[in-house]
């Protein structure tokens, strides 16, 4: 235990002698005083010290995120037993040793029940107040640490998605240069005006390279020009066939993945006049599928496997949907998924300012609940005590304290359990309940 709640101890130690002594004493005394001293020290730290390392031995042994109901169930039981011996040792050296104004006999044939229940019932307030400081000093931990490690998933999420979308651009370039050195050699007034179109095409790529998402419509305009450029060098030995579903063109896909797809198609398969490629891009489901006929074309050199392994990176960063390749003696098929809207994208949800804003509502929201509730706990473990005093300086035979005790006490239970348990567990699951509802009717 560090010093720090050692010097809380003493200076309590200090301020109850002195209440004590000054209210209650009727030998205004050193001695008188000391002896005040040393029996409030002795309950300081008694009950301070103990249930301070009964609740430091639990935190140690039991987590309160992770092992919540054993905590729990643990943290009473041990600290009603400890705090039922260390109340009856403290009365009874107070009372029979110190003070000598009760014999053993006397002190546990029930005449001091009353005080011991009360004593009790005092050192359970604190302890309740320990084990509650202790639950919140855990939460605000792991609470830091989840947003940091959340923080650090988000850089390398952004970080991984920046560098696969930059292949984009030289993995681009190096396949249209190879089409248009081929193609000088070919057909010099074809190349010129693939020169022209290619240049529009790239426009188009650096335009599109820093959004997540772009409509099926775009995309399928900017790969018919892409087919044009491709049909321009190979003539008839390839075949282009689009058959798109025209409720599909205001969603979603990743951006240029059709192109890198058609990449692919040409890339790894030969086409000629006699058999010629045949590329089918077509809408299928929830998804936007390519596939070509089967025709493998021997590699000199191993493939980079760029196009492909980008396009399935960079949805699994963007959403939970697969991607398929299905492949077949006869065809190769690609199915990309066709997201309805931005929202679903896993990556945004953390990164854009509009979500860290309404995060921080709610965690400022959150902390004042935290706070009203420790307001209400302290209040209570002030107030409480003090009327109980009151009370038995007063009307020692009419006991009303139970009922604002009891009362308030019921109603700091339900606050604390709507703070820390089932209220605001239900609360955030009938939101998400509602919000999947949604969702899925859109």
């Amino acid at each position: 235990m560090n010093k720090k709640p050692l010097i809380t101890l003493t200076w309590i130690t200090l301020g109850s002698s002195i209440f004590f002594f000054t209210f209650f004493s009727d030998e205004k005394t050193l001695e008188s005083f000391g002896y005040n001293l040393l029996i409030s020290g002795m309950y300081a730290f008694g009950l301070g010290l103990s249930n301070g390392f009964l609740n430091d031995f639990l935190n140690k042994k039991f987590s309160w995120t992770e092992q919540t109901r054993v905590r729990t169930i643990l943290g009473i039981v041990l600290t009603v037993i400890v705090n039922f011996i260390v109340v009856y040792a403290c009365n009874y050296i107070n009372y029979v040793i110190i003070q000598k104004v009760a014999t053993p006999e006397v002190f546990f044939s029930g005449k001091y029940n009353f005080v011991n229940w009360f004593m009790i019932n005092f050192a359970l307030m604190i302890s309740a107040f320990l084990h509650a400081k202790g639950f919140m000093e855990e939460l605000k931990k792991n609470t830091k640490q989840e947003v940091v490690e959340q923080k650090l998933i988000a850089k390398s999420a952004n970080a991984q998605f920046e560098s696969l979308k930059n292949q984009l651009d030289p993995h681009f370039l190096f396949n249209s240069l190879n089409v248009l050195t081929a193609l000088i050699d070919e057909n010099p007034e074809q190349a010129q005006k693939f020169t022209t179109s290619m240049s529009k095409i790239y426009r188009y790529v650096l335009e599109q390279k820093d959004k997540e998402m772009v409509k099926v419509e775009d995309e399928i305009e900017f790969a018919k020009i892409y087919c044009n450029l491709l049909k321009t060098r190979f003539e008839d030995s390839v075949d282009f066939t689009f058959d798109i579903n025209p409720d599909d063109l205001q969603k979603l896909v990743v951006p240029l993945s059709l192109q890198l797809l058609l990449e692919n198609c040409i890339k790894h398969n030969f086409a000629t006049s006699s058999k010629p490629l045949n590329i089918r891009i077509f809408t299928e489901g929830k998804f936007l599928s390519i596939e070509n006929n089967l025709q493998v074309r021997e590699q000199l050199k191993e493939s980079a496997g760029i196009g492909l392994a980008n396009i399935v990176q960079r949805y699994a960063l963007l959403t939970k949907d697969n991607v398929f390749i299905e492949k077949t003696e006869q065809t190769f098929k690609v199915k990309i998924p066709i997201l309805i809207e931005k929202k679903s994208q896993t990556m945004t949800t953390y990164t854009t300012q509009e979500t860290e804003s309404i995060a921080y509502e709610k965690a400022v929201k959150r902390v004042k609940e935290i706070k009203g509730f420790y307001g209400n706990l302290i209040s209570y473990c002030i107030i409480i005590p003090f009327l109980v005093i009151v009370n038995l300086m007063t009307s020692p035979r009419q006991l009303w304290f139970y009922w604002p005790m009891l009362g308030w006490g019921i109603g700091l239970l339900a606050h604390g359990m709507n703070v820390f348990a089932i209220g605001k567990n239900w609360e955030e699951k009938k939101i998400q309940e509602i919000m999947n509802k949604d969702q899925f009717k859109k």
